[in-house]
């Protein structure tokens, strides 16, 4: 089996053990052995063959569901509206890899449909290696297992109910294109890899009117990369990380998985505010104006400052004796300091244009007056990482979690703070308790 699985290592990344591929080889074969197959250990299909498509078919896992952890999407609209409005003459560029069955790209589409943003300004690449995976997609339709959670109500509107199966609405189709596309291919820092149509191309790969031919498109703008690298040994996880980073753009971001986010960051991307979400990492031969280039986010709202109480016009003084303590006019009230909410959003927008000194300089101000404020120390924490200040940065992250001990992004920078500085033992406790709040919040494994 060695040839087989080195073809399939080569190809693809994958790392199939023995039983994986005896298993993946009888169902290919079919039930009951319908299609006769060469001995394992003589099996070798070509890449790029139906034989050996239908084995990778197999190999993948293509499980998913809607609008799979939720934060992962808040966090992607939050930058679409901003790219948005600093760039409001281009689309915003959406990469989703792997795909699986669409459940990811879908729900992006939904999540932009439900925010008003037309399909118009955004287009969603979906790219799985699975020539099945990609087909299901294609075809929209969803068993009950792809909708979990309490609130369902995004289904009874984006979703038509056929039998036991939910299809969903052409609205979010439009936002999607979906091909079939291998991670490690995309090296060439022109958006897609060949044969890879952008959203509103045709399957059968004929350009609708005005998208570029593939080969000459931008990079992303954003790139959800989740639940992958898990199947990589290192060697592949680098070359998956370089290759997104070849079609991400400078100052795009990166959304992945949890227990993904230590290997990306270990080449070449670096957190951004929480711990899946990253930013391509700026050295010293790139304009730090790169991440600079998100919207000029208003600045902090200011309260209005308290007129003075009027004072009386002036009288001449009375006959009478003057009293025994003279007169004073009324104090002005105090000016009101800046709100905690508002200064930790002026801190996150200054971190979020990459000016990492007015960011800081926020955050301090906020703890100035709110000390047990976790998420600021949080912040702090992330500002200073982006800063290259690895001791504040764990300063401040042990800060937060002795504030907040279920402070779940906390724990992951922690780890991956830690396993970068080659800590491995403080990095892999820090990820075990992130490990356990992740499964009592109801995730399952990272």
């Amino acid at each position: 089996m060695n040839r087989l699985r080195d073809t399939l290592h080569a190809s693809t990344g994958l790392m199939p053990t023995d039983a994986d591929l005896e298993r993946a080889l009888r169902d290919a074969a079919g039930p009951g052995g319908q299609r006769a197959l060469p001995a394992p250990e003589d099996y070798a299909p070509l890449p790029g063959t139906p034989e050996f498509e239908a084995l990778v078919d197999q190999l993948v896992v293509p499980e998913s569901w809607m609008l799979r952890d939720p934060a992962v999407f808040t966090e992607a609209l939050r930058f679409v509206q901003q790219r948005l409005a600093a760039r409001p003459q281009r689309p915003v560029r959406i990469l989703s890899v792997p795909c699986a069955g669409g459940e990811e790209p879908y729900s992006m589409a939904l999540v932009l449909a439900q925010a008003g943003i037309p399909a118009s300004r955004c287009r969603i690449d979906a790219v799985d290696l699975s020539q099945a995976a990609i087909a299901r997609a294609r075809s929209g339709r969803f068993t009950r297992n792809a909708f979990r959670g309490a609130d369902l109500t995004f289904r009874e509107r984006w979703f038509t109910r056929q039998g036991d199966d939910y299809l969903v609405d052409d609205a979010l189709r439009a936002y999607v294109g979906f091909s079939q596309g291998n991670l490690l291919a995309m090296g060439d820092r022109t958006g897609l890899p060949a044969g890879v149509p952008a959203a509103g191309v045709p399957a059968a790969g004929v350009p609708a009117a005005g998208v570029p031919a593939a080969g000459v498109l931008p990079p992303y703008d954003l790139v959800f990369c989740r639940n992958l690298l898990i199947y990589f040994d290192a060697p592949t996880r680098t070359r998956a990380a370089q290759a997104v980073a070849n079609v991400l753009a400078d100052d795009g971001l990166l959304l992945s998985g949890h227990a993904e986010a230590p290997s990306f960051c270990a080449n070449g991307f670096v957190p951004a505010h929480t711990g899946f979400v990253l930013r391509k990492r700026i050295g010293p031969a790139q304009p730090a104006a790169a991440m600079a280039a998100l919207a000029d986010l208003p600045p902090l709202r200011r309260r209005a400052r308290a007129a003075p109480l009027p004072m009386p016009p002036h009288r001449p003084a009375a006959a009478t004796p003057a009293p025994s303590a003279p007169l004073t006019p009324p104090a002005r009230p105090p000016v009101p300091p800046p709100a905690p909410d508002d200064l930790l959003a002026q801190a996150r927008s200054l971190a979020d244009a990459g000016r990492l000194q007015q960011a800081e300089a926020a955050c301090r101000a906020l703890l100035d007056i709110a000390p047990d404020s976790a998420d600021a120390w949080f912040l702090l924490g992330t500002v200073q990482a982006s800063a290259a200040r690895p001791h504040a940065a764990d300063t401040s992250w042990r800060r937060c979690v002795y504030l907040a001990p279920d402070h779940y992004e906390a724990l992951c920078s922690l780890a991956l703070l830690h396993e970068g500085l080659g800590d491995a033992a403080t990095g892999a406790g820090f990820r075990q308790r992130a490990a356990r709040i992740y499964a009592r919040r109801g995730g399952g494994t990272a």
